[in-house]
Order: structure tokens, then C-alpha cells, then sequence
């Protein structure tokens, strides 16, 4: 018998309900939280790069504390027959509030019956995307407080409103604020050098044996025409990189995500700007209460409505201002 139309037996909507969560399973729960970390994995960039503490137990105000260790003074030659001194350890300490993460979605029994595809199974996955796009941009954001900036270059030669390309010897002319990216102030080798040179003068850590940078596609279109760049292919082993990882420049391994956020100059329709970002060890923390998990609402409505979220308990904080170098260029 053909369903009638306007009947009042049937949702204007029959895909979503709009109804509170209630219970849990379990079963699916196991199952579909390692579905929703697999699919996270291929769009994390800036969260592979944060010190990370996993600790359940949090202190009163769900704060978790990080804590880094101050450099020690000089020593100097000791004298036969004097004493050693000793000097105290010193550290920084640093909270960071966890709070709860989670987005829902909801399909009826209808739906799930009707559809030709596993609902359910691609739920999980536009969750688990969902889940890495929030938690990559919080973390993007974090790293965006840091106080350190530089600006693009400028490598072209101004003259009768021609854009004449520099010699290779002269690395044109730096931006000095915001306002002043006017479109031709690229993301090239001399932002590069700049960078190292600040966190290496502030004797920032590496990661492992290079600096890190994450730029957009667009950046890492105009480093890629320099000759010194160096494509991943060349010098990585198969599976021996970090995710999203192009290639590498001047000790800097280059991260591309679309994740760096593009503005417009303020006051004007254009041109738009790049925020990059390079940074050393121990720049952010990511603390973890409760690690993201996909959880089922149960059974609802006698079974007709079928809820499914991620759910986690994390903060994100900035734990070395001095580590973290935002590079806007055009």
C-alpha cells in the first residue's frame, strides 16, 4: 500500500530527529571509536606537534598542569680541595582547562531500512573527519596566541608599474605589518631563513633534527619554484615522515594544510594574506581527560531514532610563547 501524502504517521523529515541522548551500547562503542581515530589520522597536522598529557585525574577547575624545566647557569672549573656547590632545579609551570568536545548526529529507523547505503558506517566517518578539522583548528588557533610574527618579501623590482623579478642575490624587501601586504610579499626562502634565525638566536629546541612550518597550499606553491627546495620523495623512506609533510628548506620541514588561515588586508576586498606557522619543541600542550570516543545514544524513541556523536574531555594551551613564529605573507 502506497504511503499517503501528509500522513501524520510520517516525520516532515524522516532522516532526523531532534530528541535528547540517552543511553549508550558499549559493542558499538569499541568498534566504531577506532573507525572514528582512523578517519581523523589523514587531516591532523598542527595536533601531531603538541606535548601531549594524558592523565585521567585533573586538579579542582578540570585544569591539568604541564610543567618545563628551566635551563641550568654556567658551570665553571672546579679547584682540588673545594667543595662542589649545587644549585637548585627550577621550573615553569603552565595549566591547561580540559573542557567536554562532541558533535551529534541523529537518523531514524525509516532511514536506515530505506537507504541503500550503511548510514550508520558513513556517520562514523564524516564524524571522525569532523572531530579532526575541530581539534586540528583549536590547536591551529592555540599556536595563532604566540607573539612572535614576520612578514613575506617582496622579490620583485618596481619600476613603471612593471613587475621586474630581483637577481637571485637579492632577497627583495620584507613587509612590516599586516597593512602592508599588498599582494606581492611572498612565503619564499629569506621568511625561512628569518625564522630559523629567531628561534635558533632564542636557542629554541628542535623536533628531532629540524624546526617545523605549516603553510598553506598556496605558500608552499611559491617556496617550491626555489632550486634549494628539497620534495619529501627525495630524502624520506617509505612511511618515515609526519603527516602532511611536502618537503624540506634550510633545516625546516614543511607541513601543508588548509587549515592555515587567509584573510583579507584589513579595510580592503583584497589581496588576501597567509598565516604559516614554524615552531620548536615544547611550544603547546594538548592535554587529554578522557581520549575521543564514538558513542551510540541508545536505544530511543522504541528504536526509531538512532544518535551517534564523538565525545572527548581535552584543553589545548600554549606552553612556550618564544617557540612559535607566525609568518604572514600574500
Amino acid at each position: 500500500m502506497a504511503a499517503i501524502t501528509g500522513s501524520p504517521y510520517l516525520s516532515a523529515s524522516p532522516t532526523v530527529y531532534t530528541g535528547p541522548n540517552t543511553s549508550l551500547s558499549q559493542a558499538v562503542q569499541t568498534i566504531w571509536s577506532k573507525e572514528i581515530l582512523f578517519q581523523s589520522m589523514p587531516i591532523l597536522r598542527f595536533e601531531q606537534f603538541a606535548v601531549k598529557k594524558t592523565e585521567l585525574g585533573v586538579q579542582p577547575g578540570l585544569t591539568i598542569h604541564f610543567m618545563r624545566y628551566n635551563n641550568l647557569g654556567a658551570a665553571s672549573q672546579l679547584v682540588e680541595g673545594v667543595r662542589m656547590q649545587t644549585v637548585a632545579l627550577t621550573a615553569s609551570q603552565f595549566d591547561i582547562t580540559v573542557a567536554e568536545q562532541g558533535f551529534a548526529i541523529a537518523v531514524s529507523e525509516l532511514l536506515l531500512n530505506a537507504s541503500f547505503d550503511d548510514v550508520m558506517a558513513s556517520g562514523s566517518r564524516l564524524l571522525g573527519r569532523n572531530m579532526a578539522l575541530y581539534l586540528d583548528g583549536s590547536a591551529r588557533d592555540t599556536l595563532y596566541q604566540a607573539s612572535s610574527v614576520l612578514y613575506g618579501y617582496n622579490k620583485f623590482a618596481l619600476a613603471s608599474a612593471v613587475r621586474t623579478p630581483l637577481s637571485p642575490f637579492d632577497h627583495g624587501t620584507p613587509a612590516t605589518s599586516i597593512a602592508g601586504l599588498t599582494g606581492l610579499y611572498s612565503f619564499t626562502t629569506a621568511v625561512v631563513k628569518d625564522a630559523v634565525e629567531t628561534l635558533a638566536t632564542k636557542n629554541v629546541p628542535r623536533l628531532g633534527e629540524t624546526y617545523v612550518c605549516l603553510l598553506h597550499p598556496h605558500q608552499s606553491r611559491q617556496l617550491r619554484d626555489d632550486p634549494e627546495f628539497i620534495e619529501m620523495t627525495k630524502y624520506a623512506a617509505p612511511g618515515n615522515f609526519m603527516l602532511g609533510e611536502i618537503g624540506r628548506l634550510n633545516d625546516v620541514v614543511f607541513i601543508e594544510t588548509t587549515q592555515i588561515t587567509n584573510n583579507f588586508v584589513s579595510g580592503t576586498s583584497g589581496p588576501i594574506y597567509y598565516n604559516a606557522v614554524v615552531l620548536g619543541d615544547n611550544a603547546f600542550g594538548h592535554a587529554i581527560s578522557l581520549p575521543v570516543e564514538l558513542r551510540d545514544g541508545g536505544i530511543l524513541d522504541f528504536g526509531r531514532e538512532h544518535a551517534l556523536a564523538w565525545y572527548a574531555i581535552w584543553g589545548l594551551g600554549l606552553i612556550t610563547d618564544q617557540a612559535v613564529i607566525t609568518c604572514s605573507t600574500n
